[in-house]
């Protein structure tokens, strides 16, 4: 047998290879009987079972409640890989579900697949007996429990596993209800028609308003095109608004007879209520035309020739005509500006 051919990288460390494939290169080769075989496979056999059951009993007293969610082999080379049980308990569950993780070359295959992003926790049970399109989220879960179990261990919490072993039930339990099939859609029956009547909304304000903004046949024609027959556009050539079926005649008028718009003629309504508000309004000057032979036609105030009316102004405080009054007595005699201006006559 050619030692070449055989991986032993995971067996032995890469100095103790080195040595056997050079002895196997120098020593005479002789072939083994096959009761010496069979001694010798029966050896190597017992040798992998102790040393595993050491692994086993040694990682139970290190870190029980690791052992027990992921098993002696993954805790030890998770441990391995990370540095120690305390590198371990300081890592996130993220970095812990990458550890181990190797780059796999697919040559062109599709990856949907394929687990990238999962190194040793693979290996446990629990990630083998989940189905493979919930793998990555069992893998989640198996990372969070196995960070608390090895904090409790590097602090030395519960040194009899109890702990682990309630987190691998919780584990088992979330991974059993991710794989249960969602409860089946139950049909509701219908409910018993009432015979009463109902008050239903729209009526006739909804009518008009969806008469208002009715699609119109100049519009459906717009929207419609002719098999086989090329529409006319705004710009030509099929470029710009396509008209549809307008003008298809040949003729290039629309032979469309124009239908009463009843939002057309709201609005027009609206816009003449408006414009009689604006003539009913008055600025407060009243103007006439005079004829006068000296200048012909002006403008002229008719209130300037009011007897009530005083140089724009309705104050008579200051007015030439106003007069003084006196509250003494009944018998006041009121007093005129004029004689206030001229005492002595």
């Amino acid at each position: 047998m050619d030692l070449t051919c055989v991986d032993l990288k995971d067996i032995l460390p890469s100095a103790d290879i080195m040595w056997i494939m050079m002895t196997d290169s120098i020593a005479s080769k002789e072939p083994l009987s096959e009761e010496n075989l069979v001694k010798t496979i029966k050896a190597c056999d017992r040798a992998l079972t102790l040393d595993a059951a050491k692994r086993k009993s040694r990682m139970g007293c290190i870190a029980p409640n690791l052992s027990a969610i992921v098993g002696s082999a993954v805790a030890s080379k998770l441990m391995g890989a990370a540095g120690g049980l305390e590198a371990l308990a300081k890592m996130p569950s993220c970095n812990l579900q990458l550890l181990g993780a190797k780059k796999k070359n697919l040559s062109g295959f599709s990856t949907a697949a394929s687990q990238f992003r999962v190194g040793y926790l693979e290996q446990t049970e629990v990630f083998q007996s989940t189905i493979p399109s919930l793998r990555t989220h069992a893998c989640r879960i198996i990372s969070a429990k196995s960070t608390l179990a090895a904090r409790i261990d590097s602090i030395r919490g519960d040194p009899t596993g109890k702990a682990g072993h309630s987190l691998l039930e919780e584990i088992c339990k979330k991974t059993e209800k991710l794989q249960e099939l969602p409860p089946a859609k139950i049909l509701k029956p219908l409910p018993v028609p009432d015979c009463m009547p109902k008050k239903k909304r729209g009526g006739c304000r909804l009518r008009k308003m969806k008469e208002r903004y009715a699609q119109t046949d100049m519009m459906k024609l717009a929207n419609r095109m002719q098999f086989g027959v090329p529409e006319e556009s705004s710009l030509g050539d099929g470029l710009g608004k396509g008209y549809g079926l307008l003008g298809q005649a040949g003729s290039g008028k629309l032979r469309l007879l124009a239908g009463q718009s009843r939002l057309a003629a709201k609005v027009a309504k609206r816009f003449k209520a408006r414009s009689c508000d604006r003539s009913e309004s008055r600025s407060g000057l009243t103007s006439t035309l005079a004829f006068t032979p000296v200048q012909g036609m002006e403008l002229s105030n008719p209130l300037v020739h009011n007897d009530h009316s005083v140089s724009g102004t309705q104050s008579t405080y200051f007015s030439d005509v106003g007069t003084f009054s006196s509250i003494r007595g009944k018998d006041a005699i009121p007093i005129q500006s004029s004689e206030i201006q001229n005492p002595g006559v």
